[in-house]
């Protein structure tokens, strides 16, 4: 993967350096700059704004990750599905009901790698 013309959104960004959407964030921050975290509570994570839903952002979304509950993945999968991208389910983001959803619409991801792991890796 060529982070650095990756364009990503995190859902469930997060300030707390003890959280895994602090992580994932950090993470993908030294790779690229096209990176839209995704917080209704928050302004800015990371010296980034940060958006309060998905459709908030117009620019074109190459993968998005989620580090979300399921219950919360799943309803916002529901909103924004239409979106052709590449959605990415941290461990703990997903479970069979959004596996089952992405199925039945035919959306493409990815549940068995870390994307902190893969940023590594390049």
């Amino acid at each position: 993967m060529n982070f650095d013309k990756t364009s990503f959104a995190v859902v469930g960004a997060s300030n707390n350096p003890e959280k895994y959407g602090y992580k994932v964030l950090q993470a993908l921050l030294k790779k690229t700059k096209n990176i839209y975290p995704i917080n209704p509570k928050e302004n800015e994570i990371l010296g980034k704004k940060c958006y309060k839903e998905l459709s908030e952002i117009k620019e074109k979304l190459d993968i998005v990750v989620f580090v979300v509950p399921p219950i919360v993945t799943l309803e916002i999968l529901k909103k924004n599905f239409a979106k052709k991208n590449l959605f990415w389910f941290q461990i703990g983001s997903f479970d069979e009901n959004v596996i089952n959803f992405c199925e039945e619409n035919g959306l493409e991801y990815e549940n068995k790698k870390c994307i902190i792991k893969e940023s590594e890796k390049n």
